[in-house]
């Protein structure tokens, strides 16, 4: 290999690594923050878009997925289908999703995603207990003990989510 394709190569390698670094701190970052897995999940009580109240202490026994989420986050809108469809499949076996927004949702949203499972609106204190959310998604799958299982700085992939689902609800986790 010549000199110049040698250089040219340790700079690909050089630029790679200043794009990933960041990324991979963040993500490192995040797996050690407050809350970790297995601590017992920050209780909330939120209000869904149509003003009924969620408190997640009521979910106790259950596997619960608090995901948060913005309406305009492409990141977020894809993921959603796959969280619709695990709830759809396992909500008679004890699970559940919680959708917390970041943002005003429009009133019309949850019917265009064909969401049907709850979605409140964040406040100060769910963001700042749940780790100051701020990049989102941002997803924390929580066992029928209340504490973490899992958490998941961007897309929850439909089928690592469903298979964490499955050996939650089956105690495995």
């Amino acid at each position: 290999m010549k000199t110049k394709e040698k250089m040219l190569w340790i700079a690909v390698f050089l630029a790679a690594g200043a794009y990933l670094l960041p990324i991979a701190q963040t993500r490192f970052a995040f797996a050690r923050s407050s809350p970790t897995t297995h601590a017992t999940a920050p209780d909330f009580f939120l209000k869904t878009l149509a003003g009924k109240n969620v408190h997640l202490s009521e979910y106790k026994g259950k596997v619960v997925l608090v995901n948060f989420f913005a309406s305009w986050c492409p990141p977020c809108r894809m993921e959603i289908p796959g969280f619709e469809k695990a709830y759809t499949s396992y909500r008679n076996r004890g699970f559940a999703v919680i959708g917390i927004a970041l943002d005003e949702v429009p009133p019309s949203f949850a019917r265009e995603m064909g969401i049907t499972y709850p979605l409140v609106a964040a406040d100060d204190r769910v963001i700042s207990d749940y780790g100051n959310v701020s990049s989102i998604p941002v997803s924390f799958l929580i066992g029928k003990d209340g504490k973490i299982i899992k958490k998941v700085m961007g897309v929850y992939s439909e089928t690592g989510m469903k298979n964490d689902v499955e050996d939650a609800l089956k105690g495995r986790s």
